[in-house]
C-alpha cells in the first residue's frame, strides 16, 4: 500500500466542555496509483483528515505509513519531501513576489539541498517553458512576471504544476477549486486529471463539489461524523449521481443528508 492509516483519532479542547472528537478511529489506506476523493458535511472530518495526514497536525492516536516507511512521528518538513500539497487558496501555494521561473525553480529543488548559487539555472528555462505550454494557459511567455500578478486560476494551474514537478509519493489537494469561479475551476479540474494521470501519481482530493467527487478520481469516500460512511471504487461509482450518491450515505449512516450540507460546506 502507498498510504496507511490506521486507528485514527483526533480531539479538540479535549477535557474541556468543547471537547470535539472529530476524527473516530479511522483506518484508511490507498494503493500507488489511486486517486481518492473525499467529500462529506461541514464538521464531518475532512480538513482534519487530510492535515493529520500532511503532519500539520500531529496525530492523536494511531500510525501513518508512507510506502512502508512509518511517518507518524515526521515533522511537516519531512513530510513535504515525499508529500506535496495544493491548498484552496491560490497565494498559499506560490511566493506573490519571486516570478513564475523562480516559483518553480524553487518547487523543482523540493527535498533537495539548497546552497547559495543562482536561484534559476539557464538550463531550467527551457524545461519551465515546455511544462508550462502544456498548461494551454500562455504563461510560457511570462517566466518573468511576478506570480502575484497573475489571475487565481493561473496561480493554481502553476501551483498544481509545482506540486508535480518533482515526482511526489503523494500528493494532497485541499478543496483546490473552491475558490475559483465555475468556468476555470472546470479548467484546473480538467488540469488536475491531467497531470496526475501522465505523471502516475497517488492523489488524495478534499471537495466540497459531489459532482467532482463523482467525476475525477477512481476511489470515493465520505466521512461522516468523524468516520468513513461510503467508500466506492471506481466501477461503483461511474454511473451514480448526486441523489444516489445522497441515498447511499442515509443507507449507511442511517440520517438524511441535504445537497447544500455538502456543497456549503
Amino acid at each position: 500500500m502507498q498510504l496507511k492509516i490506521t486507528d485514527l483519532h483526533q480531539t479538540f479542547e479535549k477535557g474541556t466542555v468543547n471537547e470535539n472528537h472529530v476524527l473516530k478511529g479511522i483506518d484508511f489506506s490507498m494503493a500507488a496509483g489511486e486517486f481518492v476523493t473525499i467529500i462529506g458535511g461541514n464538521g464531518a472530518g475532512k480538513s482534519t483528515f487530510l492535515n493529520s495526514i500532511a503532519g500539520t497536525l500531529p496525530m492523536e492516536t494511531g500510525s501513518i505509513f508512507l510506502n512502508g516507511e512509518n511517518i507518524t512521528k515526521h515533522s511537516v518538513t519531512k513530510r513535504a519531501k515525499k508529500i506535496s500539497r495544493v491548498f484552496q487558496d491560490p497565494k498559499l501555494g506560490t511566493a506573490v513576489r519571486l516570478t513564475v521561473e523562480e516559483n518553480l525553480a524553487l518547487a523543482l529543488k523540493r527535498g533537495q539541498r539548497r546552497g547559495f548559487g543562482a536561484g534559476v539555472k539557464k538550463k531550467n528555462r527551457a524545461f519551465f517553458k515546455e511544462q508550462l505550454a502544456q498548461l494551454n494557459l500562455n504563461l510560457e511567455n511570462r517566466l518573468d512576471s511576478e506570480i502575484g500578478l497573475l489571475s487565481g486560476g493561473q496561480r493554481q494551474a502553476i501551483t498544481l504544476l509545482m506540486a508535480t514537478l518533482q515526482r511526489p509519493e503523494l500528493i494532497l489537494l485541499d478543496e483546490h477549486t473552491a475558490a475559483l469561479d465555475p468556468k476555470t475551476s472546470i479548467t484546473v479540474m480538467e488540469l488536475t486529471k491531467k497531470l496526475i494521470a501522465e505523471n502516475q501519481l497517488t492523489a488524495f482530493m478534499v471537495t466540497h463539489n459531489m459532482e467532482d467527487a463523482i467525476r475525477y478520481g477512481n476511489r470515493l469516500i465520505m466521512l461522516h461524523q468523524g468516520q468513513i460512511a461510503v467508500d466506492l471504487t471506481e466501477s461503483e461509482k461511474a454511473d451514480l449521481t448526486v441523489p444516489q450518491l445522497m441515498e447511499l450515505f442515509q443507507k449507511n449512516s442511517g440520517e438524511k443528508l441535504q445537497d447544500d450540507a455538502l456543497l456549503l460546506a
